[in-house]
């Protein structure tokens, strides 16, 4: 049986590094077989990729450009990592999938969402099963993502003008596909913010079986 792909949005500084480590924790105490990844990044060569797109200065890369390194990554991560897990029945725990490149490149950066949803149609293919978008005000998001200092810097550098579109953005997606995303209010306690997380995995696991 197809296992479940399960994808962690929000804009930088979210908290979602900490709700996937939580959730992983969960799946793992659980005795559920999974894997996770992320993106950019999650295979040999896409991991390559990301740091051309992490780091540097804003301008380094035109949002053309970018959306295209991004789907160069993103279609071997697929082929590497994410499809092969999925077929051997695991669950995939993946921090960012295209919806970000529809929020970030496609919407914030250059307005291109249709040119972004047709590389996906072309190049991916792939939609998860359920979507957590954790939201929070960008100028609190926006100071934690700098404070931790990791290198990878890029997108925070563009500002919090950028983050409050991509928030918006975010918050459009969950009304688009309601089934799928799952709107996560991230300004909370870790652990409330994980509860609430774990019950929305319950609901879509008892519907699977």
């Amino acid at each position: 049986m197809r296992g479940l792909f399960i994808t962690f949005e929000g804009i930088d500084g979210s908290g979602k590094t900490t709700q996937i480590n939580h959730f992983e924790k969960y799946i793992a105490d659980s005795g559920i077989d999974y894997i996770k990844t992320r993106e950019p990044g999650g295979s040999k060569g896409a991991e390559e990729i990301r740091s051309l797109l992490v780091k540097g200065k804003t301008s380094r890369w035109s949002p053309e450009t970018e959306i295209l390194l991004f789907f160069a990554s993103r279609r071997d991560h697929m082929e590497k990592t994410i499809t092969p897990a999925l077929e051997a029945g695991k669950i995939v725990i993946c921090d960012r999938f295209t919806d970000s490149s529809r929020i970030y490149q496609g919407l914030a950066r250059s307005g291109a969402v249709s040119k972004v949803d047709e590389l996906h149609k072309m190049m991916i293919g792939l939609e998860p099963d359920l979507t957590f978008i954790l939201d929070i005000e960008p100028r609190l998001a926006l100071k934690r993502g700098l404070a931790r200092m990791s290198g990878e810097d890029r997108f925070e550098d563009f500002g919090e003008e950028f983050q409050k579109k991509a928030r918006k953005g975010f918050l459009k997606l969950s009304k688009e596909f309601p089934i799928r995303c799952k709107l996560i209010n991230a300004d909370r306690e870790p652990s409330k913010i994980s509860k609430d997380i774990i019950n929305q995995y319950k609901n879509l696991a008892q519907a699977k079986i």
